[in-house]
């Protein structure tokens, strides 16, 4: 008899509920669906409905579950007991940590403000800690930007106002010829997968220009391994190119750049260099050799070329000029560059030939009637399918900035800033070029900042300097060395606190800032920074406060740890205000919401969301945002603010379901309602930009009065891209003695020299300042697509992956440096040497060497077990980067906006000695384990190991 087959579920349950919400594996902030099976993880995928990544989802992002579950996320808040960096806590409740840290701060505030420095590392809430410190009081404020993406941002927001990264994208659906420039795999991933998946799909070229083939070079059509810091020379080569073949588009400039507004020529005088303005301040263009107009009339035919005499008798001549004058110049030539860039001529004048052909012979247009700023109404939108992206590789020299106008020059010249087929603004972007918030200095009667502490310099007198010219911000951000700093110079607080420059600070607090190792330059010396003591035996920089959800290096060296929550536990605003998600097409933002209950994670786990803390923290202090008129606390935890806090009338940290049922978008009363409105529709918002108002954002009438409704602008002027920069011209004139407010004279020559109001190209400040016979080879870092910064190599999944990185070096220069494959080689710069195992890659320029990044782990950090690979023969390239230049006057960052300058590192390598002996078994430099427990000891919590400690009642320091 014939037995019935068994019933067999082919697709079983893989939990009893699931929640959407966002992810936090990187930047990309993509939608993910969470299962639960009693209350517990099983499984993280991509939501479909999401419009970041439309269901997609990286190793990453799936391997969140893992960092949920890591051994080593801590516990308790914690005091330290024994030595900075020994590792020793006693563990406390959450009241002892707040009173402690208020009884810290509160006399700070009565006190002086500016002896809070507020640093913050990767997180997306800067819209709210930046807030903060200005309720504080404090100008030492800064973020992440600083040390990552400052000149990227600087770059396009004083030049089209918006930038690449995560504010702009390539027009996937159009482009037929897409440059990246410097692109890493680990930011905005996504997104562009699925952009690249498109390119691919209808045959678009795709070139990559980075020292190092991986990720996206890897299935580019072609790889140009450009020597490191020279990607500004290769663009201007392709600008020379252009130009000389007449192959730009004139129309486009005059429509929508000032590359018709006359620019006084007045050497030594007061204006030289600014632009040539009537008596009502518009800025004037030349119709003929005697007639003169304002620059933003319509129905005008401006000269962009020749020199006119203006009716005062100072000569002027327009900014093109200026553009063609100096990029035409055979010093820009494909042969003069080539050899420094490492780009064969012949490929310089076809890539040239090749952005022309596609961005002229190519053309298209969208048959989409629309009316421009000035009134005038079209029939269809000129399209330019040439798009660019970029990203760290440009932004990460001491001249990235200046690289990435560079690349937006050559962007304007070829008409394709947000035409169709080019580079796109996503909403709040374009905004009014420099954008209108500037940097807080001054301090209200009531003690608040008179501005958020980050913001835009419009022009000398908005630095925050003292009467003699000197820096007020510990970090030096907005002074006459680094003027342009928007994000601040998180990279330099920690040298400037430990030497009280400008002034002593007396607490140092911060939030996911991995400075003890991987986010900091100088390693060796940073440590010793945290740890050093005066001559009275206090610590030089006399408190720490650091927030982190996991035991990283930089929690040994806190004296108060405040436990984070994972982002699985908590709720995130994805802003407008900060970080949003928008897209070409779409205003878009998010939130992350508890899926989990953090107090039914773990017997004895007791942890809080940092923005929570930080909302309660300022309670306690009273500041004056935070309380209300009776002193009692204005808002709940971070979802309440989140809610009900508006930066202005209607405008709130979320742009969705406002009004007091949900009924409106964007500008609106709170809605009690909103986070559950915002749960309900998969954790995030999208408002659609009308069809009309797609594409010429900066001039699309559509666009601007739809912005301004939205309150992305203040007003709806039309937006003026910038071949020529006004404001970096000010800083020059400043320099040379002009003006009231002028830099001190170790400043001036090298405010003169950078602030150059056409994009330059400089050697790098390292290669500069120390000889190629010395240290013949550049050194930098990757993102690994499958890691996202120091926290994603202790992920139990992503580790099966890497758990330890190489030296990759081509075979070729192995060959003349006598190194065989898996040699242990020692690698020197000008700051030190490190030790490290080599393996051949033809993936890399010849003259350059590379590895993963924030792989290398201190032993004993993350709880990894004691002999991991991540701390045996892992490193860091961080240890051979010093924090200031081989001439030891500056920061070792850019000379505009100070950005770190990680990737102008010059090395030389050599075959380790003890190598050839055989006794190498570990990177070094080797630094003392931290006591930080081991994965092998999972039931341990960190800090359980000091205990007894605690029950003993301990001492706090």
């Amino acid at each position: 008899m014939r037995q019935p087959e068994p019933a067999i579920d082919t697709s079983p349950s893989i939990g009893d509920e699931v929640k959407t919400t966002t992810c936090y594996m990187c930047a990309c902030r993509c939608g993910i669906k969470v299962w639960l099976k009693d209350g517990q993880i099983r499984y993280i995928q991509g939501n479909p409905d999401h419009p970041v990544n439309q269901g997609v989802l990286c190793a990453k992002g799936s391997a969140g579950i893992m960092q949920h579950y890591s051994p080593a996320r801590l516990d308790k808040p914690m005091v330290r007991v024994g030595e900075r960096g020994s590792g020793e806590f006693r563990e406390i409740e959450w009241d002892e940590a707040l009173e402690l840290a208020t009884s810290w701060l509160k006399p700070i505030r009565e006190r002086n403000p500016d002896e809070l420095a507020f640093f913050t590392g990767r997180d997306q809430s800067q819209a709210l800690t930046g807030w903060w410190a200005q309720q504080f009081g404090t100008v030492n404020y800064a973020a992440h930007g600083g040390f990552c993406s400052v000149n990227m941002a600087a770059g396009g927001l004083y030049s089209v106002g918006g930038s690449f990264w995560e504010f702009g994208e390539p027009d996937w659906d159009h482009t037929q010829y897409l440059m990246l420039w410097g692109v890493a795999e680990d930011h905005d991933s996504n997104p562009i997968k699925l952009g690249l998946g498109k390119l691919k799909a209808r045959g678009a070229k795709i070139v990559a220009i980075n020292p190092v083939r991986s990720g996206y070079g890897a299935i580019a059509d072609e790889w140009i391994g450009i020597r490191p810091g020279t990607d500004g020379l290769f663009a201007f080569a392709l600008i020379h190119e252009l130009l000389n073949a007449d192959r730009i588009d004139l129309d486009y400039l005059v429509r929508y750049t000032n590359a018709h507004w006359l620019v006084v020529d007045d050497p030594g005088g007061a204006e030289d260099g600014l632009f040539a303005r009537d008596i009502d301040g518009h800025p004037l263009c030349a119709i003929d050799s005697h007639r003169f107009a304002n620059a933003n009339d319509t129905g005008i035919q401006p000269r962009v070329v020749g020199e006119y005499t203006l009716r005062d008798g100072r000569r002027a001549v327009p900014a093109f000029h200026l553009v063609a004058q100096r990029y035409l110049d055979p010093q820009y030539s494909p042969d003069a560059v080539s050899k420094r860039c490492g780009i064969p001529a012949d490929t310089i004048r076809r890539i040239a030939r090749e952005l022309a052909e596609a961005a002229f012979d190519r053309a298209f247009t969208l048959p989409i009637a629309w009316t421009d700023a000035w009134g005038r109404e079209h029939d269809s939108m000129q399209g330019r399918p040439v798009s660019m992206h970029a990203m760290r590789g440009i932004s990460s020299h001491s001249n990235g900035f200046h690289t990435c106008r560079a690349l937006h020059l050559l962007q304007m010249l070829l008409g394709a800033v947000d035409a169709p087929g080019s580079f796109r603004y996503q909403p709040p972007f374009p905004k009014p070029l420099p954008p209108p918030n500037r940097p807080g200095k001054a301090r209200q009667a009531n003690g608040v900042l008179d501005a958020a502490p980050l913001g835009f310099v419009h022009g000398p007198e908005d630095l925050v300097v003292d009467e003699a010219g000197h820096p007020r911000r510990i970090d030096h951000a907005f002074s006459w060395a680094y003027p342009l700093s928007a994000h601040g110079m998180m990279h330099t607080v920690i040298r400037n606190a430990w030497a009280g420059d400008p002034y002593p600070i007396d607490t140092l607090m911060m939030f996911m800032a991995n400075m003890s190792w991987n986010s900091s330059m100088n390693t060796a010396q940073t440590i010793a920074w945290l740890t050093d003591r005066r001559e009275d035996g206090e610590y030089r920089i006399p408190r720490i406060i650091y927030a982190d959800a996991y035991a990283s290096e930089m929690v040994a060296y806190a004296d108060l740890v405040l436990p984070d929550t994972t982002y699985l536990e908590r709720f995130d605003a994805i802003s407008l205000l900060d970080r949003p998600i928008s897209d070409a097409d779409g205003a878009a933002d998010a939130i992350r919401h508890p899926v989990l209950d953090a107090a039914k994670q773990r017997e004895g786990r007791d942890v809080r969301g940092f923005q929570s803390v930080l909302i309660d923290l300022g309670a306690r202090l009273g500041l004056p945002g935070l309380t209300n008129e009776d002193g009692t606390a204005k808002y709940r935890d971070y979802a309440d603010y989140i809610v009900r806090h508006e930066r202005a009338p209607g405008v709130g940290l979320l742009a969705g379901w406002r009004g007091a049922h949900g009924e409106v978008e964007a500008k609106g009363q709170p809605n009690p309602q909103q986070l559950q409105r915002y749960i309900d529709n998969s954790g995030f918002w999208r408002s659609e930009i009308p069809e009309d108002a797609r594409y010429f954002k900066m001039a699309n009438r559509g666009y601007l009065d739809w912005a301004q409704r939205m309150g992305f602008l203040g007003h709806a002027d039309p937006i003026v891209l910038q071949v020529y920069s006004e404001t970096l011209q000010k800083f020059r004139l400043a320099a040379q003695g002009h003006g009231a407010t002028q830099p001190p004279d170790e400043h001036r020559e090298r405010v003169a020299t950078y602030f150059d109001p056409l994009p330059m190209w400089y050697e790098p400040f390292e290669g500069e300042q120390t000889t190629r016979e010395d240290f013949p080879l550049s050194a930098v870092t990757q993102r690994p697509m499958f890691m996202y910064h120091a926290w994603g190599s202790q992920n139990a999944w992503l580790r099966q992956i890497a758990t330890r990185n190489w030296l990759y070096l081509h075979p070729d220069t192995a060959t003349r440096h006598g190194i065989r494959d898996e040699d242990w080689i020692e690698v020197t710069s000008h700051h030190g040497t490190i030790t490290v195992q080599a393996k051949f890659a033809a993936n890399v320029q010849p003259d350059t060497v590379w590895t993963w990044n924030a792989i290398g782990k201190r032993r004993g950090a993350w709880r990894l077990g004691k002999d991991a690979p991540e701390g045996r023969e892992g490193f860091l390239l961080n240890h051979l980067i010093s924090d200031i230049t081989p001439r030891g006057d500056y920061a070792n960052a850019d000379p505009v906006t100070g950005q770190a300058a990680w990737f102008d590192l010059r090395v030389r390598i050599t075959r380790s000695a003890s190598a050839q002996a055989g006794v190498v078994k570990a990177s070094s430099p080797q630094f003392p384990p931290l006591a930080m427990g081991e994965a092998s000891d999972a039931p341990l919590r960190y800090g359980a190991q000091f205990r007894d400690k605690r029950k003993a009642g301990g001492s706090t320091p």
